[in-house]
């Protein structure tokens, strides 16, 4: 039985069944109250809060129903449970179409009672945990969550609050670690249907054959392994938001299937004869450059103009260069909480590195780098000795240009070295390390910047 001193009510008009209740319901730690009919029952349910409501079902003017009814419309935290020595069928349907938790009959055992009364208080912890655990995802997907205090992010959240209200599909676009699924989220659990599900299914992660059922589900026998009905994540969404992320990879045959459920709620499980309804809100995401698989004739048109309503573009980490020394602190004061480090921040030498980066792997990368300096220096401040070799090769710009020679005179090639490998290296970055890529980028032949390569002895 639960410590938490929990109230019950006990409404009864035999004296003796108060009594018993009253005493059992005492020895297990519950603070316990009596009436001894519905009208004097209502009355102490209006002004105290119990728990669990333990009634009679027969009672002089008001009866049990009556009370089942009135929690009900109140929309009170407390469980009803009917006792009566008039057991059937239509009574238990009636009590429990009431709001009732539970039905027992009279005379019932006393380890009867006990466990039923138990249910009832595992129960409401349980739906108690699951309303903490919505609070807790509202507050970490809010929108003061997401990091960012440049121009790009701030018309970012003016249109995620714009949108997010809203039933609109959203077409979220974006490279690789821009934060796509985090957006998606925060367009959830800042809208109307934030205490509904959101279910989130990677269409690039999921093999083809398996896409499918896993998105529509499918029936008993519909293939071999399907020994059972199954949902699919449409029909989990039901009521809340289904969020499609790299949908750009899905296959034209299932673009098909999706594309009906956007246009008409419905789709048919794998296997299945009948057709499902579903209401639910689309959210869908890809770095792919939709426009131009369109042209190829990879994705279809008509998918493409129905989740194109509302496009929400993040920008990529090096268009909003004045956000990396907020993100930085950010992600320091995660990781030392989640790694018990004591790391204080990336000094000014080692954050003007790091906004000189072009970011390839945008936040994704720079949440991995600061992870790693958590565990390999743990505290104190991260100077540009402890980057990586790669961050420690980058020039620092934050300093003044030169505008004039100093009286020495400079070694211009030196300079142009310099300068020469910063661009090779930011090329093979944007390229993702394909050399061919970045040849096309830097417009010289691949062997060229092979030879470059080797010369500046660049990592590749």
């Amino acid at each position: 039985m639960s410590e938490a001193k929990d109230s019950v009510l006990v409404i009864d008009d035999e004296w003796s069944i108060r009594d018993v209740l009253t005493g059992i319901l005492s020895a297990e730690g519950f603070d316990v109250g009596t009436a001894a009919n519905g009208e004097e029952g209502i009355e102490m349910l209006d002004q105290k809060d119990f728990q669990i409501v333990v009634t009679d079902l027969r009672m002089p003017k008001v009866d049990g129903i009556a009370v089942l009814r009135h929690i009900k419309q109140k929309n009170m935290d407390c469980l009803g449970i009917v006792a009566t020595a008039y057991g059937s069928v239509e009574s238990a349907v009636e009590a429990l179409r009431a709001g009732a938790f539970d039905y027992v009959t009279k005379p019932f055992h006393l380890d009867e009672i006990r466990h039923v009364i138990r249910r009832a208080t595992e129960y409401r912890g349980l739906r108690r945990e699951n309303v903490q655990l919505r609070q807790e995802l509202k507050r970490a997907h809010k929108i003061e969550n997401i990091v960012g205090v440049s121009a790009p992010m701030q018309r970012l959240f003016d249109l995620i609050l714009t949108v997010a209200d809203t039933d609109s599909t959203v077409l979220i676009l974006g490279e690789s670690g821009t934060g796509k699924e985090l957006v998606a989220r925060a367009i959830h659990y800042n809208g109307r249907r934030s205490n509904k599900p959101l279910i989130a299914v990677n269409c690039a992660a999921i093999p083809e054959d398996l896409l499918e059922s896993e998105l529509f589900g499918h029936v008993k026998g519909a293939f071999t392994g399907a020994i059972s009905n199954r949902p699919g994540r449409f029909a989990l969404a039901d009521g809340g938001t289904i969020f499609l992320d790299e949908i750009g990879d899905m296959s034209p045959r299932l673009q098909v299937k999706v594309l009906r459920v956007l246009q008409e709620q419905e789709f048919e499980p794998v296997g299945a004869t009948e057709t499902m309804r579903v209401n639910v809100r689309v959210l869908a995401a890809t770095n792919q450059d939709l426009d131009a698989r369109v042209k190829e004739r990879r994705f279809r048109e008509d998918l493409f103009y129905r989740l194109n309503v509302i496009p929400i573009r993040l920008p990529p980490l090096r268009e909003r260069t004045e956000d990396i020394p907020i993100l930085l602190q950010h992600f320091v004061d995660h990781f030392n909480q989640e790694n018990r480090s004591r790391l204080t921040r990336f000094n000014d030498e080692a954050a003007a590195i790091l906004q000189a980066y072009a970011w390839p792997g945008n936040v994704r990368e720079l949440e991995n780098l600061v992870e790693r300096m958590s565990i390999l220096i743990g505290e104190g401040d991260v100077a540009p000795a402890d980057l990586p070799e790669k961050f420690r090769g980058q020039p620092c710009h934050s300093g003044p240009e030169m505008t004039d020679f100093p009286p020495g005179g400079v070694d211009l090639n030196e300079l142009v070295g310099q300068f020469e490998q910063r661009l090779i290296r930011l090329a093979l970055e944007r390229a993702g390390g394909v050399k061919n890529k970045a040849a096309k980028l830097l417009n010289i032949k691949r062997t060229t910047l092979v030879e470059k390569i080797k010369k500046r002895g660049i990592e590749a």
